[in-house]
Order: structure tokens, then C-alpha cells, then sequence
């Protein structure tokens, strides 16, 4: 029936959507908040309890934005939660996680080459994972190492890094990359859910019962919240990066998401000091392009062509190589009328059924199944080294069609 993947579709962009729009207002909140408390100056009318405050300008109108340590010595009429946007956030972005990852865990979450699992055992994997990542990471928070900001920077950075290299071990590039940024997304989101949000509640709670309330809560929740601030810029960029094969689908993808999650913090960090100090400090921007640089090396140097040079060295290829390969290997889901079960459309409107379409598409053939093993997805129609090779020699010789 014609109707149900017209409605998948529509259903997908509809979550999607929905994703982007909340993790607009969340990041927009996060960013605006890190940003206030950064500015905040002390001054001495502020009322007791007040550390400091700003003056901004906005929409031809002027704000005076106090914060107070723990709590005003009495509760407002009307006070605004910032919560939904951030549990809005995961609740997409985890729908988006089932739609395109569990259903079609064949497709895009399991590579036999890597590993053999089943569908239902990637999921349990994948689930577990979540589960266990933000376990660990909320006891790290909670140990000695929260006494010092660095250490436990540190620390939650090699935890990252060490479950980036085993997911690359269970699943496809493709879907070790997203599992990082669900783990990610789930970590910052249960810190607001778990930590942020009950810890004021307990302080808002005090003050109606007009007991002092204690200031350990306020502290703990602005360290999570200032964790949320750094690895917003990284897991955006592991949002979009499923765009972009060289970033998931070479050998060194694990170390691409290190060096993202370093170049992120130090983009953040160097705004981050320029809304405190007023002055744009330069070694942050040093360090994100250095990792920039990294990045786009270890994309080539773990590249399935640089792989496979030594055994299948570059010959002289003909267009009608590049047919012979595409024909067998990628045009019974980029066709007209795909064969494939679950696929009702060329995936993203590319059809490689007709050399005329192949010529058109060579650059992304070249990338997206040549230079990386983003497609065929999970090597379903096992394309070989030596094929990928072809594909390699005909982007970068330009061969073009007879």
C-alpha cells in the first residue's frame, strides 16, 4: 500500500523537525545563560544574597538581569522553568533513533564486517549503552573528581573516547557515530532531568518552608549545566555529520569524534571567556583549527582507499568499470523502482540506474563508497576493496562517461 511509506516519510521529517526546532531553543537557552552568568558584575545595591548583575539592550528595550547565589530570601509570583526544551530535545531525537537506526537496524546500525549481530541484539546493545554511559559518567560526577572542574573534564573526556573506539567495534560507522551522539544528547539531558531540575526543586522547596537553602545544590547543578555547555557544539556537530561520510566511515572515526569534541569545547570556551573578561582570547581558535587540520588528515589516512592501496594498487579505469560496479552493488536501492525490501524510493532522490546517472553522481559514489565505507550501508551487497578501488581511480582520474 502506497500510503504507508508516504506516511514513514512524512512521519520522519515531522520528528526531525521537531528535533531541530527544540534543539534550537535549548542550545539558544544554554548558550544565553552561560552567557548572563559570565557578564554578571558585582555591585553594591544589589539585595542581600544577589552576586551580581547586567545591563543588556534587546529589541529597543533595556533588561537588568540579577542572579542570586542560591535563592532570593523570598519566592516571586511567576517563575519560568527551562526544562521542556531540553526533554523535547531527546524525546525527537530518540523517536528519530528508533525510526531510522532500530527499525532499520540492517540498514544502518549493523556492518557484518565489523560484527554480526541481529537487529533485536543491536538495539539491546545500543539501549544498554545509553543506559550504562550516562551510569558511569553520573558516578564520576558524583565521586572525588568533581572537586576539580579539569580532572573531571579530563576523565569524562577519556570515558568518551574509550566508548567511541568500542561502539566502532559493535556497529557501523554510521551507527557508532550517532550511538555517541544519543549517549552524548542522553548524558546532557539527564543532567537537567536528574540533577539541575531536582536540586531546585529542593531549593524552592526550602524557601516556601522558610529554611535557608543549601548552596552545595546550586553549585552542583551549574557544574552539569556548564558540562552542557561545552559538549553542545560537539554533539551538533555529530548531528549533522551523518552527512558527511569522511567524518563516520574511515578507520579513524573514533579519533575524528576526539578531536571534534576538542575543537567544540575550545570554540565555546574561547566565547565563553569573552563574555567574562570582554576580550576574545586567540589560543582556543589556535587549538580548533589544529584539531580542523587533524581532522581532515585522519579522514584520509583511514580512508578505505588509503587502505586499500597496497593491496590493489590504482590502474587505468574505464567508465564502463565504474557501471559494472555501481550496477552490482548500488543501483537495486538508487533506482526508479527499488528492489530492495524497505526501500520505496532511491534513497535521497539518487537513482544509479542508468550510466547517464552514474556520470552525474561520480563525486558522491567516489566519497560516499569509494574514499569511505559509508555506503553500500553496513556493506549489505558486499562490495570488495578492489571495487572500492575503482570507484577511488575514477574520482580522482575524472574518467568520464563513453
Amino acid at each position: 500500500m502506497i500510503l504507508i511509506p508516504i506516511l514513514t516519510e512524512w512521519l520522519n521529517f515531522a520528528v526531525r523537525w521537531l528535533h531541530v526546532i527544540a534543539g534550537i531553543a535549548w542550545i539558544g537557552s544554554s548558550f544565553y545563560f552561560v552567557h548572563l552568568d559570565l557578564s554578571l558584575r558585582p555591585r553594591s545595591h544589589l539585595p542581600e544574597g544577589a552576586y551580581g548583575e547586567a545591563w543588556q539592550v534587546h529589541g529597543g528595550g533595556f533588561y537588568n538581569m540579577v542572579k542570586y547565589l542560591v535563592a532570593p530570601s523570598q519566592m516571586p509570583d511567576h517563575l519560568t522553568w527551562f526544562k521542556w526544551e531540553a526533554y523535547t530535545t531527546w524525546l525527537s531525537g530518540f523517536s528519530l533513533l528508533v525510526l531510522m537506526y532500530y527499525l532499520n537496524a540492517n540498514l544502518y546500525l549493523i556492518d557484518r564486517s565489523v560484527l554480526a549481530l541481529s537487529p533485536l541484539k543491536a538495539v539491546f546493545i545500543s539501549v544498554g549503552g545509553l543506559a550504562l554511559g550516562w551510569v558511569i559518567y553520573d558516578q564520576l560526577c558524583r565521586s572525588r573528581l568533581a572537586r576539580s572542574d579539569l580532572a573531571l573534564a579530563l576523565t569524562g573526556f577519556a570515558f568518551l573516547i574509550v566508548l567511541s573506539y568500542g561502539f566502532n567495534h559493535i556497529f557501523s560507522g554510521r551507527g557508532a557515530f550517532m550511538q555517541m551522539g544519543a549517549l552524548i544528547g542522553t548524558m546532557m539531558v539527564a543532567n537537567v532531568f536528574l540533577v539541575i531540575m531536582p536540586n531546585q526543586r529542593i531549593v524552592v522547596a526550602a524557601l516556601l518552608r522558610g529554611e535557608k537553602p543549601d548552596p552545595r545544590l546550586g553549585a552542583i547543578a551549574k557544574q552539569r549545566s556548564l558540562h552542557n555547555n561545552y559538549l553542545t557544539l560537539p554533539v551538533v556537530f555529530v548531528m549533522i555529520g551523518n552527512h558527511y561520510p569522511l567524518a563516520f566511515a574511515t578507520s579513524y572515526s573514533w579519533a575524528i569524534l576526539a578531536l571534534v569534541i576538542i575543537l567544540g569545547t575550545s570554540i565555546r570556551h574561547a566565547f565563553n571567556t569573552m563574555h567574562k573578561t570582554e576580550s576574545m582570547p586567540l589560543w582556543p581558535w589556535f587549538i580548533a583549527a589544529q584539531c580542523f587540520l587533524a581532522i581532515v588528515a585522519l579522514s584520509a589516512f583511514g580512508s578505505s582507499a588509503q587502505a586499500q592501496a597496497q593491496a590493489a594498487p590504482s590502474v587505468k579505469v574505464a567508465f564502463s568499470d565504474v557501471t559494472n560496479v555501481v550496477s552490482s552493488r548500488c543501483s537495486m536501492c538508487h533506482a526508479e523502482v527499488p528492489v530492495w525490501e524497505g526501500i520505496h524510493a532511491a534513497p535521497k532522490g539518487v537513482k544509479l540506474d542508468t550510466p547517464e546517472h552514474i556520470a552525474q553522481h561520480l563525486h558522491e559514489i567516489g566519497v560516499q563508497a569509494g574514499l569511505s565505507h559509508a555506503m553500500p550501508p553496513g556493506n549489505l551487497t558486499e562490495i570488495t576493496p578492489e571495487e572500492r578501488q575503482v570507484l577511488v581511480d575514477a574520482l580522482v582520474l575524472g574518467v568520464k562517461l563513453d
